[in-house]
């Protein structure tokens, strides 16, 4: 790629990437979908890569749910091949239907494709989501009512060993459609992304335009920036409840009222979730739970997703498969 004076937006990007890295970043591997935010990630990690003397490499994933969605994977290849990269790879997945929906679907065979990417060159994964796709996840998380955790967002790092990274997490949109603005990059948009039906896209294209125009500019910062404040508070909590945690399948009850109810809870829904893999727990099913500590009257117990139910006996808690 021929040299030439970084603009305003790409120096923005670039100087995004080289904050977020750590010194044990080594090979540097761009998740790239051949959208705005994705190739403005590629662009600032070629630039990135040369002034740090870092490998680069680029994986773009085919989930083969589009007509000409392999053809759409091989032009991005070439993109990033052009930008600078010598070591693209397309990955084609197979999305498996789990009753989670076909969102979540693509997304859980996408980061398994990634992963193992990043896995077998022993590489940091870079994720292209910008200050409003975190505005985005904050709205869907207080929607959900699952407590301080659904509004902690996405985090910096995350994923197995903590690969994955996010460097654009404060920037917006805007300028990563400006970085490819400046550098003649043309992207493609995932009609997906303006599809209604789902969450996200009304969210991105009704919610936060709303509160926009009514309260005033400024929203998507601001749902960033609680991000990272209830992500700290969660993060404590976590640590708390991991400390108080006994490791056992059953929970003893006078272990959660021996605690304040925010760590009771957590320590909940950690006891689900790690002893007992529960899954899409949110604040109803933890006060549910909690009740059968705290407003203990003979109740049957608790039904939660999966086919499962807590109940208590002796006081005791326990998880059943009433079906089995």
């Amino acid at each position: 790629m021929a040299r030439r004076a970084l603009g305003p937006a790409t120096l923005a990007a670039v100087r995004a990437v080289e904050s977020s890295l750590d010194p044990s970043d080594g090979c540097l591997l761009v998740a790239c979908s051949g959208g705005p935010d994705s190739l403005a990630l590629a662009r600032a990690v070629v630039t990135v890569g040369a002034r740090r003397t870092l490998p680069i490499a680029a994986v773009v994933v085919d989930h083969g749910l589009q007509q000409f969605s392999a053809d759409r994977a091989t032009e991005t290849a070439t993109t990033l091949t052009t930008l600078g990269f010598g070591d693209v790879t397309v990955r084609t997945v197979t999305v498996r239907s789990t009753g989670a929906g076909p969102e979540a679907d693509a997304r859980l065979a996408r980061y398994r494709a990634l992963d193992e990417a990043a896995a077998t060159r022993d590489a940091t994964l870079l994720l292209g989501h910008t200050r409003d796709d975190q505005a985005e996840t904050v709205l869907l998380g207080l929607a959900r009512g699952s407590g301080t955790r659904s509004l902690a967002g996405m985090a910096l790092r995350s994923g197995p060993g903590a690969r994955r990274l996010r460097p654009f997490l404060a920037l917006p949109r805007s300028v990563t459609e400006q970085v490819c603005r400046e550098n003649d990059l043309v992207w493609w948009s995932d009609p997906y992304n303006t599809d209604p039906g789902y969450a996200r896209v009304r969210v991105r294209q009704t919610v936060l335009p709303t509160l926009e125009r009514e309260l005033g500019p400024g929203i998507a910062e601001a749902l960033a920036r609680t991000a990272v404040l209830a992500r700290d508070d969660a993060d404590l909590l976590d640590a708390l409840a991991a400390e108080a945690d006994p490791g056992t399948s059953t929970l003893a009850c006078q272990v959660v009222e021996g605690l304040p109810p925010a760590l009771g809870r957590r320590l909940l829904g950690r006891w689900l979730r790690l002893e007992h893999g529960a899954p899409d727990l949110n604040a109803g099913h933890l006060y549910a739970v909690e009740a059968l500590v705290t407003d203990w009257h003979g109740q049957a117990g608790v039904d939660l997703p999966g086919g499962l139910r807590v109940r208590r006996t002796d006081g005791r808690l326990e998880l059943v498969r009433p079906d089995r």
